[in-house]
């Protein structure tokens, strides 16, 4: 009979068994068997910290089911900062403030001055533009014989089809 040799790699020589080594046996190297990921809950900023569940509907109020800007819907109601107005029946009109002005940028102009004098290619920096947009898109909303008005700020060229998107679902809730 042979006699089993310690593992020389081994942190406790005498130890040997629980290191073997060689094709299908886990160790250094080889893939290992990934233990189930816990199921799924919220952090916050992926520091850990369980996210908290959110807040529920005021008292007397169920659940919102969409807002612009400061006016919400929840269930049959419109809420607003100057009180609830009825759902059913209202009026939503939405009117477009903001502009979007288009520039040649500071910067391409010293570019073009710059390189104009090396070669004729300088040109081609004055075809930059730079697009701004601001302004404010007014929603205002009738029913029940009060009237309400919010802004949103524009932040680019797309926010008004994005508020005109949000007042066709208030208005088919309305309806």
């Amino acid at each position: 009979m042979s006699e089993q040799q310690p593992n020389p790699y081994a942190s406790d020589p005498g130890q040997g068994d629980e290191y073997k080594w060689g094709p299908g046996t886990p160790s250094y190297g080889y893939p290992q068997p990934y233990p189930q990921p816990p199921a799924y809950q919220p952090t916050i900023g992926g520091a850990g910290i369980p996210a908290q569940m959110p807040p529920t509907a005021p008292m007397g109020y169920p659940a919102a089911g969409l807002s612009l800007g400061d006016i919400t819907i929840a269930g049959d109601q419109i809420i607003t900062p100057s009180g609830p107005m009825p759902l059913r029946g209202a009026v939503w009109n939405a009117t477009d403030f903001s502009r979007t002005e288009e520039k040649i940028p500071a910067h391409a102009i010293v570019l073009a001055v710059i390189f104009f004098i090396f070669c004729l290619l300088g040109l081609l920096f004055l075809l930059m533009k730079e697009r701004r947009t601001t302004g404010y898109i007014q929603i205002t909303v009738n029913s029940g014989g009060r009237h309400h008005s919010t802004m949103i700020p524009a932040v680019d060229p797309g926010t008004y089809m994005w508020v005109m998107s949000q007042l066709n679902q208030a208005r088919a809730l309305s309806m």
